[in-house]
């Protein structure tokens, strides 16, 4: 009796996965979170209209979801400024990050990314066969003018970059973004995620003409639309890049109740604006409470704050596991000098007095220990 015969790529990965949910802490330390901040999902919600319209949609659910998303792609395209056919629709941007290796990168490919930045576009590069080139943070920030270079170096198809950026809440402007697309080696392409761009500053999105075969832009129903749990993301690209994109993607792979509450969602402004200022307000009173611990907040254009611990990963990494003892899920950068801080979503007031309790009683422990 034999079991599977996994090709030699897939054989030699590792048996891990980019992160570990809060449900998997929950059952190693027998009890619940009191305050799920470490995810960045909007505990806010979605629009109400969202809610009402997946609900409606849910006596249609026996039913396959358009496969090309034709509703939610004109309107995408009339908030975009562009074409639907310069729109793909996925689960979530992590699906979309998927086909879009899926689609570039040979085994042996080099694609470039920053040392500590999302992890789940760096198992992707992994699972197909490409080789990992990164390039340090610098002031906490991606160093863009640095993944430019090394791409020249190695011929990259693929620069990632997150504008703002995941774990640390830094951002660039969009003329600096836009500027760079004319120092981009010949054929390298720069995946732009904009998971975050709803909760920054005004000019931080670049002004990219939709039809740019240099770029293609990453943005999701995830964080300020609240619809984490509905997988829901889009890409902006290139047209002869998007339709590609029918090749390997899984053309069901959307359901009706998530394309009916994107739809939804799009149309209640009011409901977002009310999100990101709740998230502004979050994001003052993490940074209080970490002050008033003697921590440093950083600077944020997200749902989060990275915190500042003021020691190295080691120390920080026992303040996370002190405070998930204390019943508060965080989480924190992986590579150092980032992994010196935790990461901090915005919440509830009611998560945030949790916190606020929490801390000081978690760094006493790290320091203890």
């Amino acid at each position: 009796m034999t079991g599977p015969r996994f090709p030699n790529l897939i054989a030699a990965l590792p048996e891990t996965v980019p992160f570990v949910g809060p449900e998997v802490q929950e059952r190693a330390l027998g009890q619940a979170f009191r305050a799920r901040l470490g995810a960045n999902e909007s505990v806010f919600g979605p629009s109400p209209w969202a809610i009402a319209a997946m609900q409606d949609e849910s006596a249609e659910i026996w039913k396959y979801a358009d496969a090309t998303n034709y509703d939610l792609k004109g309107a995408l395209a009339v908030r975009m400024g562009c074409t639907p056919e310069n729109i793909v629709v996925g689960e979530g941007i992590d699906g979309l990050l998927g086909y879009l290796v899926r689609l570039l990168v040979e085994e042996g490919d080099a694609v470039v990314t920053s040392d500590g930045a999302y992890p789940t576009f760096n198992y992707h590069v992994h699972g197909f066969g490409g080789q990992l080139h990164k390039v340090p943070y610098r002031d906490d920030a991606e160093n863009i003018d640095a993944l430019i270079e090394a791409a020249h170096k190695v011929d990259a198809k693929l620069i990632y970059l997150a504008n703002p950026d995941n774990p640390m809440g830094s951002w660039h402007s969009g003329h600096k973004i836009k500027a760079a697309l004319d120092a981009l080696p010949e054929g390298t392409i720069l995946a732009l995620d904009e998971a975050y761009v709803e909760f920054a500053p005004d000019g931080t999105a670049p002004r990219i003409d939709p039809a740019d075969p240099r770029v293609i832009r990453f943005r999701t129903f995830s964080k300020a639309y609240g619809m984490a749990g509905a997988r829901v993301g889009y890409a902006v690209g290139a047209p002869a890049l998007i339709r590609a994109f029918d090749k390997v993607r899984n053309h069901f792979g959307m359901n009706r109740a998530a394309q009916a509450g994107a739809l939804a969602a799009l149309n209640d402004d009011d409901w977002l604006e009310e999100v990101i200022e709740l998230v502004a307000q979050a994001r003052d009173r993490i940074g209080q409470i970490a002050r008033d611990n003697g921590l440093e907040p950083l600077k944020s254009a997200t749902n989060f704050v990275a915190v500042d611990c003021g020691q190295d990963g080691a120390f920080a990494r026992k303040v996370l596991q002190a405070l998930a003892q204390e019943g508060v899920f965080v989480r924190m950068p992986f590579v150092a000098p980032q992994d010196r801080c935790i990461r901090i979503s915005a919440g509830t007031e009611a998560d945030l007095d949790v916190l606020a309790e929490a801390l000081p009683r978690a760094l006493e422990a790290a320091r203890g220990a």
